[in-house]
């Protein structure tokens, strides 16, 4: 570590200025802010691409208790712009720190912010623009540098998560077309547990380059932004709608929506975390995993649409089909499991209705 106490600050766009002590390297960012209210896991939500030009800010008081776990990360690198935390531990489970960590990795964080006090405001007056600085506490250096941010409905940002090039993940199961706008690792390990035999194609990929290896259906992944800005998936799922199924998950769930021509509205504080409460129409309650901040509109699904399951906290939609064009989405990520009055089961499993054997 640096061996002396980084100055830092956090400004939001409405003037707000918090000052706190930087981790990891000097420098700054951002963009959009974000809170994840999940105890544990913050190695997963740091490294998944969802949270891509953003930055991190976490509910739970204390981060880092467990050290940096680099195999619980889900893609190649951190992806949070920057990450903010009320305590970052010093003297966890296992090495290395957290700080050690951001330090060689060249991120940037900043501890001693007042996270229940923003996570407060942000679910009061809404999700706003941010920037931190380390290695300065000039305030309104940060105020202005969050104020010139681009707003998150003008950023297609899963160019920079996608993979680079198609790829395959054999399995013995049945061929499955994945189209990657920032998939987590955990989703892949889920879908070769079940044996699917993965072909992954990158964002941007015209849907006759996918139809061409006969899969029997598509599956939409997990990616960060807006979906209405993200228009090359859209065409994409657009022109397979109808040919073969179509599953969709969070991000993906958005845009097999925007592909049908619904509309979104922005949550305010998101819906980030462990324990987001799903009712599905059958009367059952899944405790899920997520991270978005857009929910469909479900009255402007077209006719053939239903809606499969809400969110119980506010009634927004998590999941929808159409069982004529063999559409299933849900706006949760059930690769993990979820708990249907106290049993565990596999919420994935949703996932493979109106695959036909391959």
């Amino acid at each position: 570590m640096f061996g002396f106490t980084m100055k830092a600050v956090l400004g939001l766009e409405d003037g707000t200025i918090l000052t706190g002590t930087g981790f990891g390297v000097e420098g700054q960012a951002s963009g959009e802010l974000i809170v994840n209210l999940a105890s544990n896991g913050y190695m997963e939500a740091l490294s998944d691409p969802g949270v891509s030009g953003q930055l991190l800010m976490f509910g739970y008081p204390l981060v880092g208790n467990y050290g940096a776990d680099k195999d619980q990360l889900q893609s190649a690198k951190v992806h949070a712009a920057a990450t903010i935390v009320r305590e970052l531990c010093t003297k966890p489970k296992h090495q290395p720190t957290l700080a050690s960590f951001f330090e060689e990795n060249g991120l940037i964080g900043i501890e001693g912010i007042d996270t229940r006090r923003l996570t407060i405001k942000l679910r009061e007056e809404g999700v706003m623009r941010a920037a931190v600085i380390t290695g300065s506490d000039d305030g309104e250096a940060a105020v202005a540098l969050a104020r010139s941010a681009p707003v998150q409905e003008t950023r297609d940002l899963i160019p920079a998560v996608t993979c680079d090039a198609p790829y395959r993940i054999e399995g013995t199961g049945k061929k499955i077309a994945v189209l990657d706008l920032g998939c987590k690792k955990s989703v892949y390990q889920s879908l070769q547990k079940r044996g699917a035999d993965l072909y992954i194609y990158p964002y941007g990929t015209p849907a006759d380059v996918i139809l061409a290896e006969k899969p029997a259906a598509l599956f939409v992944t997990n990616g960060p932004g807006y979906p209405l800005a993200a228009p090359k998936a859209i065409q994409t799922v657009k022109d397979i709608l109808g040919t073969i199924p179509v599953q969709g998950i969070c991000m993906g769930s958005e845009i097999i929506a925007a592909a049908l021509g619904a509309e979104f509205e922005k949550l305010k504080l998101g819906h980030r975390g462990a324990s987001q409460p799903v009712k599905f129409s059958d009367g059952t309650v899944a405790v899920t995993f997520q991270s978005h901040g857009y929910a469909v509109k479900a009255d402007t699904l077209p006719e053939g649409c239903s809606v499969t399951c809400v969110n119980a906290n506010d009634g927004t939609l998590e999941g929808f089909e159409n069982t004529d064009l063999g559409i299933t989405c849900v706006q949760f990520q059930p690769e993990h499991d979820a708990m249907y009055d106290g049993a565990e089961k596999p919420v994935y499993d949703i996932m493979y209705r109106g695959i036909p054997d391959a």
